[in-house]
C-alpha cells in the first residue's frame, strides 16, 4: 500500500499544531486512530525554530506566493490536504484577509489540483453565516449567508472558491466551520482573557446571556480528521462544536471556578458590565473602519459581545459520526493548565 500522506497549511498555529500531532500520532476519537504515514506543513519564514518539528516536513512559505504553494503540494498525487492557514484579525488593512483567505485559497486548490491532491478539507468560521436574529434558534448547514464584516466576506468567498472546484471535478472540498476556539496552545490574547477574568475586568455586554458555540481544539481536530475519512463527506459542509453553545456568563463564570478552586488563585469575583449598546456602537465604528479599509481588534470584538452565535453539530453527528469528548469545563481546566506548565502568567 502506497504511504498515506496529509498537508497542513496554518502550522504551527493553535489548530494546526495540534492537527499536525493527531496526523501523526492517531486521534483517540477515531477508531482507527486516523493516523498518516506522512505530514507536510506549509509555514510561514521564521515561525518554526530549528529541528522544532523533526516529525513533519516543513515547506516554508507563504499563501500569497504561487511558487511557495507549488512546492508545497509538489508529489502529494492522491493526499488530503487540511487547509487552516488565514487571518482572523489582520495587522491593520482589511485587504489582507482577501489577499489570504480568498486569493490564497483560490493559488491553493490550483497546485493542489495540478499535483493530484484528492481532497481538501478546509477550515472556514461562523463569521460567514454572522450573527443569529433569533437568539433562541441554532445555525444548521442549511442557514443562509449573513457575513459579519470584512473576515466573514473573506471566509464566505474562500467557501465559494471551495464549493467551485468541487463542482468542477478539480479536486474533492469539505468544508468545516468551527466556532471560538480554546485549548492548549492558545495564542496571548486567549491568555489575556482568563487575566481579565481573574481581575474582574471580563467584559459583560447586555447582560451576558447572548450563547456562543465555542470549539475546544482536540474536539476540532476530530472533525476535520472525520471530514477527511468519510468518502461521502465530499462536497458538504458541517459545523464541528462542542455539543451545546454556552452564555458569557457560564464561560466567565467556569474560568473563575477554576481558577480559584482547582489553581488556587485569588480571583476578583468581579465584572466589566457594559450596556448592549457599547457593542452596537462598536458595530457601527467596525463597520465604518472595514469600509476604509482599515480594521481594529478591540473594536471589532466589541461589537461582537452581545451576538447569539450558536449551531447545531446534529448533521456532522448523523454523517459523521462526530461526537465531542471534551467540553467547556475540562477544556478550560485543560487550558489554565497549559498556560501555568508552559510559564504564560494568568
Amino acid at each position: 500500500m502506497s504511504e498515506r500522506l496529509a498537508l497542513v497549511t496554518g502550522h504551527p498555529g493553535w489548530l494546526g499544531s495540534r492537527l499536525a500531532e493527531f496526523l501523526r500520532e492517531g486521534h483517540p476519537g477515531l477508531p482507527s486512530g486516523g493516523r498518516f504515514d506522512r505530514v507536510r506543513c506549509l509555514v510561514l519564514p521564521g515561525t518554526v525554530d530549528d529541528g522544532a518539528d523533526a516529525q513533519v516536513e516543513l515547506v516554508e512559505g507563504d499563501l500569497r506566493d504561487p511558487e511557495a504553494v507549488v512546492r508545497f503540494c509538489a508529489g502529494a498525487e492522491g493526499a488530503t490536504l487540511f487547509h487552516l492557514a488565514g487571518i482572523i484579525h489582520p495587522q491593520r488593512r482589511v485587504r489582507e484577509l482577501f489577499e489570504v483567505n480568498v486569493d490564497g485559497t483560490r493559488r491553493l486548490i490550483e497546485a493542489a489540483a495540478a499535483a493530484g491532491v484528492r481532497r481538501i478539507v478546509a477550515t472556514s468560521s461562523n463569521s460567514p453565516i454572522g450573527a443569529s436574529r433569533n437568539p433562541s434558534t441554532l445555525f444548521d448547514e442549511a442557514s443562509p449567508y449573513r457575513p459579519h464584516a470584512g473576515y466573514g466576506r473573506s471566509k464566505m468567498l474562500m467557501e465559494k472558491e471551495l464549493n467551485d472546484a468541487h463542482a468542477r471535478g478539480l479536486v474533492e472540498a469539505v468544508i468545516v466551520r468551527p466556532t471560538w476556539f480554546y485549548g492548549p496552545n492558545q495564542p496571548p490574547r486567549q491568555t489575556t482573557f482568563f487575566t481579565m477574568v481573574k481581575e474582574g475586568k471580563a467584559p459583560i455586554v447586555g447582560g451576558g446571556n447572548g450563547r456562543r458555540s465555542m470549539t475546544y481544539v482536540d474536539n476540532g481536530a476530530l472533525g476535520l480528521m472525520l471530514a477527511a475519512a468519510r468518502d461521502e463527506a465530499a462536497g458538504e459542509t458541517y459545523w464541528i462544536a462542542d455539543e451545546r453553545p454556552y452564555t458569557m456568563n457560564e464561560i466567565v463564570d467556569t474560568i473563575e471556578e477554576l481558577l480559584e478552586g482547582e489553581f488556587g488563585m485569588e480571583v476578583a469575583h468581579k465584572r466589566l458590565r457594559l450596556p448592549s449598546l457599547a457593542s452596537e456602537v462598536a458595530h457601527g465604528v467596525d463597520a465604518t473602519l472595514q469600509r476604509a479599509g482599515l480594521y481594529n481588534q478591540k473594536i471589532h470584538v466589541l461589537s461582537e459581545m452581545n451576538k447569539t452565535i450558536a449551531c447545531s453539530v446534529e448533521k456532522a453527528r448523523r454523517e459523521l459520526g462526530y461526537e465531542p469528548p471534551v467540553a467547556l469545563r475540562e477544556g478550560m481546566r485543560r487550558s489554565i493548565a497549559w498556560c501555568l506548565e508552559n510559564g504564560h502568567e494568568i
